[in-house]
């Protein structure tokens, strides 16, 4: 790509307030991970299904990142009666994003999910989720440190066994990483169309990529974005998530030509 026409990466925003006072916004850390290592130009789009032509907004995408989010996916999504342990929800941007996911994959358009955007990925593909993943037996808890230092929430909690000649074993050159660890929530049925990349020591899934892919699709649990510069394996990702945006840009402008 050129200096005149860098790829663009669009950012599904997370919804808060309400009434004529809902706003729509996306984290620093995901849009500068975006920016400054995959070397990309980000676009929050506002969680408005209702009045998006969404196939208009993909024909100027190059690439779309799913964040994470305090909120968590609307059980009824994956048909499990909603409770005081699903919650937080933000129902504005399901509205969104799963039908996003899935006219993303059918473009082959190259999609990055993570945490509540890997948990997106699943449920938008028929898959399920499981809450309160630190209450039943034999299970870690996979929530964040009680702290306010971010440095600390954010960082290293444990490692994953990565799928050998798997995608993300051949992105990182490794069978096994550390991880940070934000989340309550995991993936319960995996959907058809996803196969596993990697586990926590408890069996938890940490990484999925889409079976049979005509283009990049990977799901990470943990947060590869936060100080993702300073971080080899999140360095990586990004630039591997960058350099598939700039393979579709360069394809869709050989077909505009």
């Amino acid at each position: 790509m050129t200096a005149a026409r860098r790829a663009l990466v669009g950012v599904p925003a997370d919804t808060h307030g309400s009434g004529a006072y809902l706003h729509h916004s996306a984290g620093d850390k995901y849009l500068r991970a975006v920016a400054e290592v995959a070397d990309c130009l980000p676009v929050v789009i506002p969680a408005m299904a209702d009045a998006l032509d969404l196939e208009a907004l993909l024909d100027h995408l190059d690439g779309v990142l799913l964040t994470g989010a305090v909120s968590n996916v609307h059980p009824s999504h994956y048909g499990v009666a909603a409770s005081v342990s699903h919650e937080p929800f933000d129902t504005v941007r399901d509205s969104l994003t799963v039908t996003l996911i899935q006219r993303c994959l059918a473009r082959a358009l190259p999609l990055l999910c993570i945490c509540r955007g890997f948990q997106e990925l699943n449920v938008a593909l028929g898959g399920s989720l499981e809450t309160e993943l630190q209450l039943a037996p034999g299970r870690r808890d996979h929530r964040a440190p009680d702290s306010e230092d971010d440095d600390v929430r954010y960082g290293p909690s444990h490692d994953i066994a990565i799928v050998p000649d798997g995608m993300l074993a051949t992105l990182l050159g490794s069978n096994t990483t550390r991880v940070n660890s934000l989340h309550r929530q995991g993936i319960a049925r995996l959907a058809a169309g996803l196969v596993v990349e990697a586990r926590a020591p408890d069996g938890i899934i940490e990484a999925v990529s889409l079976r049979d892919a005509r283009g990049f699709a990977l799901g990470l649990q943990w947060h590869p974005e936060y100080r993702a510069a300073d971080n080899p394996d999140s360095v990586k990702i990004f630039h591997a998530f960058g350099d598939a945006v700039r393979q579709h840009a360069a394809r869709h402008a050989r077909s505009d030509s």
